[in-house]
C-alpha cells in the first residue's frame, strides 16, 4: 500500500478554516491514474493534488483530479501546491508548476505582512456571448435578476468558465443550479463551470461578491476558484466594466458556504492578449500519511 505524505491547506483563505479546502500529494509518481482519482474521491474537496516530481529550474509537475476526474487546470490547486512546494520543497519565492495547460508561473509578494502567492494564467480565450434568459433558467432565477449591460459570455484561461452578470447580491444568494436545465445547457454549450457576479459585496474594500458551480465536475458548490476568476479578470478588463483596460480588484467568494475567500485579481488588456494575475493567501492546516 503506498504510504504517500500529504498536506491539507485553505486556498485564498481569509483565516484558517476559511477559503477552499485542498489536499496536496507528495511523490504521486508512486501512484496510478485509478488511485489518485480514487484518493481524490476520498479527500472530497474541489481539487486534489499530486505531486509528481521536479525541480526549482524546470518546474515541477503537477496533476489535478477533482471528485469527477482530472482536469488540466484549476486555479486555488495552482497556489496551494505552489505554497506546499515552497514550504516543503525549497522552491522559492518563485516556482512553477508544469500542468495540463502548460507552465504556470507562481511568486510570492510580502504584503502587509502576509505572503500572498499570485499566479500568472493563460491568455484569456473569449468564447461566444449567450443569451441572458437561458443562465436565468439554469441558476433559478428571473430574467429581470440578470444585469443585461453586460454580457454572458464563455471564457477560458485554461479551464472554461461562464460569466454570468447578475444585478445584486439578494439575486446572488438566490441562485439554486437547475440539474435538467443545467445538463441541457451544458448538452449545448459543453461548459460546466458557472460563475455569477455582481458589484455588490459585503465589504466595502472588496470590489464583487461571487459564487461558483460545477456540478458537472462533482462540484455542486465552490468557495474560491481562482481559474474562473483569472477569466473574469480577462471579461472585466476586455470589456472595459470600469472604463480602463486595466483592473485592480478585490473578489469575495465562498460566503454563502460558510467558507469566506478572498481572491485578488489583476489584468491589463493589451489588445492582442490579456495579462492575467490571481492572488491569494495559503492557510496550512494538516499534514499527515497514507496508511
Amino acid at each position: 500500500m503506498p504510504t504517500n505524505a500529504f498536506h491539507i491547506v485553505d486556498v485564498f483563505a481569509t483565516a484558517t478554516y476559511a477559503g477552499n479546502q485542498l489536499a496536496v500529494f507528495e511523490d504521486a509518481h508512486s501512484l496510478t491514474d485509478d488511485q489518485m482519482a480514487a484518493l481524490a474521491k476520498e479527500m472530497n474537496y474541489s481539487e486534489t493534488t499530486f505531486i509528481e516530481g521536479g525541480n526549482p529550474d524546470d518546474g515541477f509537475d503537477v496533476r489535478i483530479f477533482t471528485p469527477g476526474g482530472e482536469i488540466p487546470f484549476a486555479g486555488h490547486p495552482t497556489l496551494g501546491t505552489a505554497a506546499v512546494l515552497r514550504e516543503h520543497f525549497d522552491a522559492g519565492d518563485e516556482v512553477t508548476l508544469n500542468l495540463g495547460v502548460g507552465p504556470i508561473p507562481v511568486e510570492v509578494r510580502h504584503e502587509n505582512d502576509d505572503d500572498v502567492y499570485w499566479m500568472t494564467q493563460n491568455t484569456p480565450e473569449f468564447g461566444d456571448e449567450l443569451d441572458h434568459e437561458t443562465l436565468a433558467e439554469v441558476l433559478s432565477l428571473d430574467a429581470s435578476d440578470l444585469d443585461t449591460d453586460w454580457p454572458v459570455q464563455v471564457v477560458s484561461t485554461g479551464l472554461p468558465a461562464v460569466m454570468i452578470p447578475v444585478r445584486n447580491r439578494d439575486a446572488l444568494a438566490r441562485i439554486e443550479v437547475g440539474l435538467p436545465a443545467y445538463r441541457a445547457f451544458y448538452d449545448d454549450v459543453g461548459v460546466e463551470n458557472l460563475f455569477p457576479f455582481c458589484p455588490d459585496p459585503r465589504d466595502e474594500a472588496n470590489d464583487f461578491a461571487a459564487r461558483m458551480f460545477a456540478p458537472g465536475h462533482g462540484v455542486p458548490e465552490d468557495p474560491a476558484t481562482g481559474s474562473a476568476n483569472g477569466c473574469f479578470a480577462g471579461y472585466l478588463a476586455r470589456h472595459q466594466y470600469f472604463g480602463d483596460r486595466e483592473i485592480e480588484v478585490t473578489v469575495e467568494q465562498g460566503y454563502e458556504m460558510g467558507r469566506p475567500s478572498h481572491l485578488s485579481l489583476e489584468a491589463e488588456d493589451e489588445g492582442d492578449k490579456i495579462a492575467v494575475r490571481v492572488g491569494g493567501c495559503v492557510e496550512f492546516v494538516a499534514e499527515g500519511n497514507l496508511v
